[in-house]
């Protein structure tokens, strides 16, 4: 039987749950490493870990730290990229979830800078390091786990349940430092913070059970499994530069975007200029995650109905229009509409991330689509994602105006939606040889639907 016969029949609903569930489980876990981490940054790291300058100051500190896990992405993407175009999918996710739970776990052991002194945020960068290369390797491989895993006309649904792994992720996040604010700031800041993280290996030895049991993906036993292939890194810049760019631009509202609503609107909120208390974000932050948990997969299910990049226009576009009345009511103290927009800008967001992982894995060819899609990913959240706190904190110091922080996000926007009109879409139900090989192009089709 020919691999193009025998792929329908792998790509079963059944197995598409698996894997959907496998990347789920995993993906979770990794965001609610990365977002207790975005968490801390934002409201308890300045004091802990930088309490020898002013907030200002620490708070562009505390934020370097967070952003250094960013422009390790890209190396992680080549590391466990060239696992998984080589060796399978399965293995590499394996090891960037360990990776992740490890320095995780480490960061609630850290002694504060009163106990070390400068060594603890050192040794706090060097664990944030680790946390960016697990990152780096992690959402593109179980966004193949899931898209590979798929019936051709399912894709972007099953796609989505990696991409509900963030929201779900987020919400355990914001909701234990929401339960530690509601205790009080002397418990938030001496012991409190450190129980999020610590509760990581829970989570570790949950989801390493998962993986465990789920299948590779089909597309990587039929057509790339055994074939003779050149180094992913080298085959990715050299034949995939285009997509990559154009993925690049795509991540800027759903990395850049996102961390400049929800991390730095925090810090923003919490501000002594502002003087919102942080137990009102936290719990705006907080529902509005449990809001994007429920609307992801609905709003992948509509990208195969209208089209995975048609989603993520509107998506875009919508959250450039939520984002202005939200600055307004935190400058107010609108408490209500605080937790209105918040929840609001969430769910538009969610348009431009649900179909995002389908979306980018067919800009991509199987062969190197790991090392490909996870390079331009992590590129891009390095730029976008580790840059934007810092960039937004940055203007709003030097003009004393968040309107400056308000263009900054349309332009943003604007970018991501330049990324999604030119993306190019690829089918994986084309015979091996056309599809592996890159001088023979597979069927480009102009929607996640028809793929």
């Amino acid at each position: 039987m020919s691999s193009s016969t025998a792929q329908p029949a792998a790509n079963s609903h059944r197995r598409a749950l698996r894997a959907g569930f496998a990347a789920l489980a995993g993906t979770s876990i990794e965001w609610y490493d990365f977002y207790v981490y975005a968490t801390a940054a934002a409201i308890v790291f300045p004091q802990v870990f930088f309490p020898e300058v002013d907030r200002s100051l620490g708070t562009l500190a505390s934020f370097g730290t967070y952003a250094v896990a960013f422009f390790m992405r890209p190396l992680g993407g080549i590391i466990f990229g060239h696992i998984g175009d080589k060796f399978g999918r399965k293995p590499a996710l394996t090891i960037t979830l360990l990776i992740m739970g490890i320095a995780t776990v480490l960061v609630g052991c850290l002694p504060d800078y009163a106990t070390w002194g400068l060594a603890a945020p050192i040794l706090l960068i060097i664990l944030r390091m680790a946390q960016g290369l697990a990152v780096g390797g992690e959402w593109g491989g179980a966004s193949l786990m899931s898209v590979e895993s798929a019936p051709p006309k399912f894709k972007v649904f099953y796609g989505g349940f990696t991409q509900l792994g963030n929201p779900l992720g987020a919400l355990m996040a914001s909701g234990a430092f929401w339960i530690l604010a509601s205790m009080g700031d002397d418990v938030l800041f001496s012991w409190g913070w450190r129980v999020p993280f610590l509760f990581s290996i829970v989570l570790i030895g949950v989801g390493l059970w998962v993986r465990y049991r789920v299948e590779e993906t089909p597309v990587f036993e039929a057509k790339i499994e055994g074939q003779k292939q050149s180094t992913p890194v080298l085959f990715a810049l050299k034949n995939n530069w285009w997509p990559m760019l154009l993925g690049f631009c795509i991540v800027a509202v759903s990395s850049g975007g996102y961390v400049v609503a929800t991390t730095f609107v925090q810090n923003f909120a919490t501000s002594p200029e502002v003087g919102l208390a942080a137990s009102v974000i936290l719990g705006a932050m907080t529902i509005a995650s449990l809001v994007e948990t429920i609307v992801t997969l609905p709003l992948a299910w509509l990208g195969d109905k209208w089209g995975g990049k048609s989603i993520i226009y509107i998506g875009v576009v919508l959250s450039a229009v939520v984002f202005i009345p939200l600055v307004v009511v935190i400058q107010n103290h609108q408490i209500g509409m605080i937790f209105f927009l918040v929840s609001l800008l969430r769910l538009t967001l969610s348009g431009a991330w649900a179909s995002l992982s389908t979306v980018m894995a067919q800009m991509f060819r199987p062969q190197a689509r790991y090392t490909s899609m996870s390079l331009s990913y992590g590129i891009g959240a390095a730029v976008w994602g580790g840059l934007s706190p810092a960039i937004a904190a940055a203007l709003l110091a030097a003009t004393g105006n968040f309107w400056s922080v308000v263009a900054f996000f349309g332009l943003l926007c604007a970018i991501a939606l330049f990324g999604a009109f030119f993306a190019p879409q690829h089918s994986d139900t084309a015979p091996v040889t056309s599809s592996f090989n890159p001088r023979l192009d597979t069927t480009t089709v102009r929607s996640v639907k028809r793929g």
